[in-house]
């Protein structure tokens, strides 16, 4: 799966983490550039999950790149950067999703057949 991180300037032991998910860093951007702020461009191309590490970035860089991935149907990841904080959000989310598709799975059901999140 190929990934665009967006926010920090340095990465650290992210890459490993990325790679133990089996998440390949495809484009990386800091975020401080002041065209992310208002350009609307598409995502770079092969691009399947969008990461928002948000304790570095602006409201208007995350908003910009929330509505890239949304208008191109591309998964979102937002945490905080750390290794501890990027497990917990891929795990969940990778998580979910699976559950979602699983139709035996017994919990991923309610009454009235309305998807329950756990």
């Amino acid at each position: 799966m190929n990934a665009l991180l967006v926010g920090a300037d340095r990465l650290g032991n992210i890459p490993d983490v990325l790679h133990q998910f089996g998440i390949r860093i495809k484009a990386h951007v800091s975020g401080r550039d002041c065209t992310h702020q208002r350009r609307s461009a598409p995502l770079p191309a092969g691009i399947e999950i969008v990461i928002l590490f948000t304790d570095f970035l602006g409201h208007n860089v995350m908003q910009r790149f929330r509505e890239a991935a949304g208008r191109e149907g591309v998964r979102l990841v937002c945490c905080r950067r750390s290794v501890c904080a990027l497990q917990q959000a891929l795990g969940a989310r990778l998580e979910r999703e699976d559950c979602e598709r699983c139709d035996g799975c017994p919990v991923s059901k309610q009454k009235g057949g309305n998807r329950q999140r756990h």
